[in-house]
């Protein structure tokens, strides 16, 4: 089994990346053909193949957010190993502020998957099930 810190750190910075919009930062986060699939409520998950799409994905949202996100993860489980892959289920709270106010816009359940050694872990799939859009 990976290092749970090693683990935790890969989440805290795919997050704070994001939260910063440190986009190369977030990239070095997943592998060449990494997964991002995201459900929203009553919906087919919507799905972008490869770290090109999920970065188009990523840098479309950073421009258009006028507020300041925060990523808070929590409960995070982690699964055993099968065949050199670690799998993952989080909970993911997602705050803004926005003129001195702070709002929850949602919550989830993130599972991922992650592989690589403890020095170099990468989300091979990130899967995010959001509670209601944001």
């Amino acid at each position: 089994m990976r290092n749970r810190g090693s683990i935790e750190n890969l989440i805290s910075r795919y997050s704070l990346s994001y939260d910063t919009a440190d986009m190369e930062a977030i990239a070095a986060c997943f592998t060449d053909d990494a997964v991002f699939r995201m459900t929203l409520p009553g919906s087919d998950p919507v799905t972008f193949d490869g770290r090109d799409a999920i970065m188009a994905l990523m840098e479309q949202s950073a421009r258009t957010q006028t507020d300041q996100r925060r990523h808070v993860n929590s409960n995070l489980i982690v699964h055993p190993d099968v065949d050199g892959v670690t799998k993952t289920t989080h909970y993911l709270t997602l705050l803004a502020t926005e003129n001195g106010e702070i709002r929850v816009l949602t919550a989830g359940v993130y599972r991922l998957e992650i592989v690589g050694d403890d020095e170099d872990l990468r989300f091979r799939a990130l899967d995010l099930e959001l509670d209601r859009p944001y």
